[in-house]
């Protein structure tokens, strides 16, 4: 097992390098000129002004020699300064991803406790009225899109019914409370968490009735195991693979936000930063979310990779 995640860690080392020289090279070649954001239209009007901004960031020299004094700083931790504001990279980032995996996490977290089970459910009762009410419940909300959703939620629980905030993460002008948190974080995580649900309450049915008719299984309950053995010690574990498979997909979700959720109930994450980066033409912003977003793609399939060896050995050792 330490071979294996010792190989696993060595891969992805070039794999990282790769990744930042692709996001600097996507942001360096970008339409527009970053010079212009950092001054207003009357300076940018004067040819003089424009090239001493472009040779105090940098931007005269070669593109190699710009990328190493760029990996050089990102190798000690610093994602430079942001062009609307001045504020840090690292320490805009930093909050706005800790405000993404909270939300992003307790969605995941939902959709995995409910998801999966009502997905084993529906394989054991396959063409019942259950696994057909079940399965068009996955469908709505594998097929709604997210900004329908969050809009339809935020009328009928926050406008109509009011049982929810419509936006932010704490009521305003009030300290910080548990209890109003979570009661902000309620609405837009159950949102989010729909569309676990129904992918994972899938994935699961699927894959379950994959394994459920196997020899295997007949074997166990013909040497007279109990049910509950057979569904989740020999049967569920062995179709877990394509379950961890969608669950390591969803992992970079965490990091990056859900863009048009965290717009429409204000939530200040990841998504809705991106937003404001693209729209500011942030240039330093953008390639600090793009790096961060890239290197969790990178240890969500690291993560998937070790999960997998963990619940089938073969894969280690083969």
């Amino acid at each position: 097992m330490g071979q294996y995640i010792l190989r696993r860690l060595l891969i992805n080392i070039p794999v990282l390098l790769g990744v930042t020289v692709l996001v600097f090279l996507f942001t360096a070649l970008a339409p527009g000129d970053p010079v212009s954001v950092y001054l207003s239209p009357e300076q940018g009007a004067n040819p003089a002004l424009r090239e001493a901004m472009r040779r105090e960031l940098g931007l005269d020299l070669p593109l190699p020699v710009r990328y190493g004094r760029w990996l050089g700083q990102l190798l000690q931790g610093n994602l430079g300064y942001r062009a609307v504001g001045g504020q840090p990279v690292d320490e805009v980032v930093g909050r706005a991803l800790r405000n993404s995996v909270v939300l992003m996490g307790t969605a995941l977290v939902v959709g995995c406790m409910v998801g999966i089970p009502l997905g084993v459910i529906s394989a054991l009762r396959q063409y019942s009225t259950l696994d057909f009410t079940l399965t068009t419940i996955a469908f709505l909300g594998i097929s709604l899109p997210s900004f329908l959703l969050g809009l339809g939620g935020l009328y009928l629980f926050g406008l109509r019914l009011k049982w929810f905030p419509i936006a932010g993460m704490v009521t305003p002008g009030q300290p910080f409370q548990w209890l109003d948190f979570l009661h902000h974080l309620a609405l837009p995580a159950l949102i989010l968490s729909f569309a676990y649900v129904a992918i994972l309450m899938r994935y699961t049915r699927s894959s379950m009735l994959d394994v459920i008719h196997s020899a295997y299984v007949t074997t166990a309950r013909a040497k007279g195991l109990r049910e509950r053995t057979v569904v989740f010690v020999h049967a569920f574990r062995n179709s877990l693979i394509p379950i961890v498979t969608v669950i390591g997909l969803a992992l970079p979700d965490m990091i990056g936000g859900a863009v048009i959720t965290e717009t429409v109930f204000s939530w200040p994450g990841m998504g809705s930063l991106f937003v404001d980066g693209v729209a500011g033409r942030d240039f330093p912003l953008i390639m600090g979310v793009n790096l961060v977003v890239a290197v969790s793609v990178l240890l969500a399939n690291l993560l998937t990779d070790l999960a997998y060896a963990a619940i089938d050995p073969r894969i280690r050792y083969g």
